[in-house]
């Protein structure tokens, strides 16, 4: 029987052409955050199981691949429950990784830490347009910065990336946890119950209010929290002034400080941005994680129809690696999204010279081969990119190719 040639599900094969176009992303993206002056790291695909399963991680730590014991330690015929069998997984995301990684290093790391990660992981998700089940992530973050700076550089670097890749108009929506809860304690919900309710709100976007609302009512809520809590929704605003009418209607609910952040946040990110997007006040937004302690954030591009990246503050993950909370805060894009949007636009990765083929008879002397790799080299060395194939029978289709992968400079070299 002949072995299967598609890969498995929710993976794929990358093509020449999105190849180019995800080096020169990668690229711009180690230039441009490297310039707010954040360091490469890079930790392993795999991680401890006790580390994936912290519940921290939200709904995702119910799609961790998880790794069996190996050798004499996978013993499946006296195996009684999972632990017995599993010890590690491969990660779902590269904030607990890094979380690990500061906690082990933080003596031979400056601080703030500014952290530069790219790399894949995997979720046993519900494959769609530009989800995948295994995936690059690219994550900037800030540790051990307690203010809003680090907010603020977050957002600019980047929404500074995203301008470089000519997307425009799209909008950064931005919340605060500490925000959530107060509005939750502010409707009657009890504490226990905020997590479900949260994860409730972030379906917003898909389901609507009517939506949300027949899903609380239906999870036993009292029907008092829950216009309460949609009444709030529909009269905040999404600007400055929205942030403010939220503080005055929480009141001590809110934690001081809380609404002046966000607007701080919000004001001092508008008036220094670098590219064409919006910032939104979305008290809806929740972010599905469960280890986001205060500002949240999320992109949204109308041409994707969703979400392109995210992130937010995180106090208290490393903390249950050192026992010592530290501050955290990081933003991730959604790489596979930006890179697919790219493909759909028929992007071309931008060339200081040029691609130039060359076509060189099969019957060709060694002495005409010498000729036509001498010219290669020097086209090179003046930055062009320079292929050099074989003449083919059908030259037409040959060149009609090669125009399609971007060589506009086709040059014939007979025998």
């Amino acid at each position: 029987m002949a072995l299967k040639k598609k890969p498995v599900t929710g993976m794929k094969d990358i093509l020449p052409k999105e190849m180019e176009i995800r080096d020169y992303v990668i690229g711009l993206i180690k230039e441009t955050y490297g310039m707010f002056g954040f360091s490469s790291i890079e930790t392993p695909c795999v991680e401890h199981i006790e580390s994936l399963t912290n519940k921290q991680g939200g709904e995702n730590e119910k799609l961790i691949f998880k790794i069996l014991k190996r050798g004499e330690k996978l013993k499946l015929d006296t195996a009684e429950c999972e632990a017995d069998l599993v010890d590690s997984g491969l990660r779902y995301d590269l904030t607990v990784p890094l979380s690990r990684y500061y906690a082990n290093h933080a003596n031979e790391l400056g601080a703030p830490f500014k952290a530069l990660q790219m790399g894949n992981v995997w979720r046993a998700d519900r494959p769609q347009r530009g989800r995948f089940r295994q995936f690059m992530q690219c994550d900037i973050d800030i540790l051990g910065e307690p203010s809003i700076l680090a907010e603020i550089e977050l957002i600019q670097a980047t929404t500074t990336l995203l301008g470089k890749l000519g997307f425009q108009k799209f909008t950064i929506r931005i919340n605060n946890r500490k925000l959530l809860k107060a509005m939750a304690a502010y409707c009657g919900f009890a504490e226990a119950a905020y997590d479900n309710v949260f994860i409730t709100l972030d379906k917003m976007d898909k389901i609507g209010m009517d939506g949300v609302e027949e899903e609380l009512l239906g999870a036993g809520y009292e029907k008092e929290a829950v216009e309460k809590c949609l009444s709030f929704f529909q009269t905040v605003g999404s600007d400055v002034e929205g942030i403010r009418y939220a503080k005055e209607l929480l009141g001590d609910h809110l934690e001081e400080g809380t609404a002046e952040d966000l607007e701080t946040i919000f004001s001092m990110v508008e008036d220094i941005k670098t590219a064409d997007f919006n910032m939104k006040f979305d008290p809806t937004l929740v972010r599905g994680m469960g280890y986001y302690t205060g500002p949240i954030f999320e992109i949204a591009m109308d041409e994707f129809g969703g979400s392109v990246g995210g992130g937010g503050r995180y106090d208290e993950m490393i903390g249950k690696f050192t026992g010592s909370d530290t501050c955290a805060c990081g933003f991730s894009i959604g790489f596979e999204r930006i890179v697919m949007l790219l493909l759909e636009r028929d992007f071309e990765v931008p060339s200081a010279a040029g691609k130039k083929a060359f076509l060189v008879d099969k019957k060709a002397s060694p002495e005409r081969l010498r000729e036509v790799l001498a010219l290669a080299a020097k086209e090179r060395d003046a930055g062009y990119k320079v292929s050099i194939n074989v003449m083919k029978k059908n030259k037409k289709f040959q060149k009609e190719q090669l125009a399609k992968d971007g060589y506009e400079d086709i040059q014939e070299f007979f025998a």
